[in-house]
This record gives structure tokens, sequence and C-alpha cells, in this order.
């Protein structure tokens, strides 16, 4: 630590509070916690914070107004909850959904499956798209000893996973485009892509996009990109948690970049995903950045306090302002590939955390 050449920072970027940790030049320590709103006198917390360090370690000055020099900046690596706080607040984009014809429904049915079986008043889990349109397509599987009639014209394709498949019904990309300019006129710019099958024939849903763009929706999430999975309904809930949350991480990065010169191209930033590794900011998406703040927590407290000479298992409960996040480590990191958040279910990998809308910052009241 001692031979630090330049600066480098951690930052947890909460929904109520930012704290920033530097090592600096020489081997000190700074820590700073920040109110992560306070717009009478920062725009952003993670830079302000950045900013303050800079100026009391360096005795330069380091104008608000202006964007920060990162000529001593190693590195920044940053865990969020900007994703997080958006589900649980539901204030995340406004989406459409476009799903196979006759499936309309499918994401708002779900699998039925019933936490409390017993529960006399069975609350349905809200979806998160506003609109949606039927895409009159379909691709089928096409398996050995099917009775159904095969038509010897139909073109067979083999999938990504070695399936053969027939095109039933191609696209009508013009009937669509008239569909998606109804949707974005009535202001809604981010779309879910879910067909049939996509997950080893994903040559509709890419023309769905490309069309999409072409029009002016600012984000498409496609299935087969975001959880390439042969379960339909899962594989549909994660893109549509992707397409609602992507957006406003996007946001929040576009800001962030703002407040350093060339917008922090030329320096190494890292974000902390749901499953507790790091990734660089062009990939940090909606559906991996539910649990970053929180799985930078689990990494941190299993690193600091467990113990493998005397392995007793180690319980985490990260109370911030806006939520709280219990975990658990006991010599390694506990996985889940399918997890309920928000009461929205996401098929992606991260930390076994389980998260409440309960914070600090939080008011109780009766009824």
């Amino acid at each position: 630590m001692a031979n630090l050449q330049k600066f480098q920072f951690a930052i947890d970027r909460g929904g109520t509070f930012t704290d920033v940790f530097a090592r600096c030049p020489g081997g000190n320590v700074r820590v700073m916690k920040l109110l992560s709103e306070d717009p009478a006198n920062y725009r952003d917390a993670p830079t302000e914070g950045i900013r303050r360090i800079l100026e009391e370690e360096t005795g330069c000055s380091y104008p608000r107004d202006h964007p920060l020099d990162t000529k001593q900046i190693e590195w920044i690596r940053m865990g969020t909850t900007v994703a997080t706080n958006a589900l649980l607040e539901r204030k995340g984009e406004r989406i459409a959904l476009l799903i196979t014809k006759g499936f309309r429904d499918l994401l708002h049915i779900g699998n039925q499956a019933r936490p409390k079986i017993f529960d006399l008043e069975i609350r349905m889990p809200e979806v998160l798209y506003e609109e949606v349109i039927e895409v009159e397509e379909r691709v089928v599987l096409h398996q050995q000893g099917c009775q159904l009639p095969k038509d010897p014209s139909q073109k067979t394709f083999i999938g990504s996973t070695g399936d053969t498949l027939e095109v039933w019904e191609p696209i009508d990309l013009e009937k669509l485009r008239n569909l998606l300019q109804d949707v974005l006129s009535r202001g809604i710019h981010s779309l879910a892509v879910v067909l049939m099958h996509s997950y080893t024939w994903s040559s509709h849903e890419h023309q769905i996009g490309e069309l999409a763009r072409s029009l002016g929706f600012t984000h498409v999430s496609l299935s087969s990109e975001v959880m390439p999975m042969i379960r339909m309904v899962p594989r549909g809930y994660t893109a549509c948690a992707d397409a609602y949350l992507t957006p406003c991480i996007q946001r929040y990065l576009d800001g962030f970049r703002k407040g350093f010169q060339n917008q922090l191209k030329d320096l190494q930033v890292l974000f902390m995903r749901s499953d507790g590794g790091l990734t660089p900011m062009h990939s940090f998406s909606g559906s991996r950045a539910i649990l970053s703040g929180p799985a930078g927590g689990v990494v941190g407290y299993a690193i600091t306090t467990y113990q493998p000479e005397n392995p007793q298992p180690v319980i985490g409960f990260d109370m911030g302002g806006t939520s709280t996040d219990v975990s658990r480590y006991a010599g390694e990191y506990e996985h889940v590939f399918e997890a309920t958040t928000a009461g929205i279910s996401i098929q992606a990998p991260q930390l076994d955390v389980n998260t409440v809308a309960a914070g600090g910052g939080s008011m109780l009241f009766f009824r």
C-alpha cells in the first residue's frame, strides 16, 4: 500500500447514503460518507466524495463545476443499489412486452406457485410491463416420431442447442413496425422481447431488436441474450426486469461519466454484479445489477470477518436507509440461479441475499 502512486477508490452508492473508501499515495486510507441525494450541494455523491478526497489529500483545487481530472486516479470500483431500489419502489422504466402470439398473459399467469397454500386471498405479483404486443411468428421444435403432419416445403434449421426447428410463420415486420410506432408514441422507449424457442434460435428476436432500435427505442432486452434458457416464463421475467432496470442504470452511469474528464474512457471503472464479481461499465445491466450493492457487502464481510481456522458461519445484516439485506457466509459464497426480489423472479446467477424494502429511513405506521 505504501508504494501506491495513484488513488484507488471503492464506493458503495446506496439509496440514502454513499460511502467512499480511498487508498491514497503514501499509504493513507480515507473514508467518507455523504448523502446520496443532495442537489443543493452536489450533483452526484460518488463524484463529490472523490473530489473532496482529492482536494484534501493533494492540496489542489478541484472546482465542483468542472469535470474531474483522472490523472491521479488508478481505478474506481463501485457497488450501487440504483437497480435494487428502482425495483423495490417500482420506479423503473416504462416498458412494453413483445411475445409470441397466443401467449399474451403467460407472464401474468406465471407458474401458479402459491407460497402460502392455505391463504384464501392470493395476491398476484405485479408485472413490470405496461403494454403487450403479440408478435405473429411461430417457430416449432421438430422431434423424431412426432405425429403432426409435416409440410415438406417447410425449411428446417439447426438451433444453437443442436435442436432441429421449423419456421411455421415468419415475422411480418411491416405490421410490427406500425404496432411499435404506436407504443413509441405513447412514451414507452424500452422493450422486452420474449419469443418461443428463442433460446436455441434467436433470429426472430434479433430482427425485432434491429427494427425497434431503428424506430428510436432507447433500450431493447432480448431474452435470447439476457438469459438464453429453455424455460420461457423465467426467461421472460428476466428480460422484463432487464428492460425495466437497465435504462435507470444507464442514466446513472451517463451522469457519473460526465463528472470526469474524457468521461472515464481512459480509466479502469468496474461495477459490482449480483454474483459478487466485477464488470466494466458497458456491460453493467439491470438483470445482473439488482444485488450490486448488497453483493459488495457480502464479499466485504466474508474477507474481513470469516476465520478459516475457526470456521464459524457469519451472518450478514446490512441495513441501509432504504432496504435491508441479510446473508450468510460459511467458507464459500452461496449462489442461487433463480431468486425473487420485490415479487419479481429473476433467473440470473447471484449471491444468496434476502432483501426487504425496509431500511433505517423507513416510516412505520398503523392502519
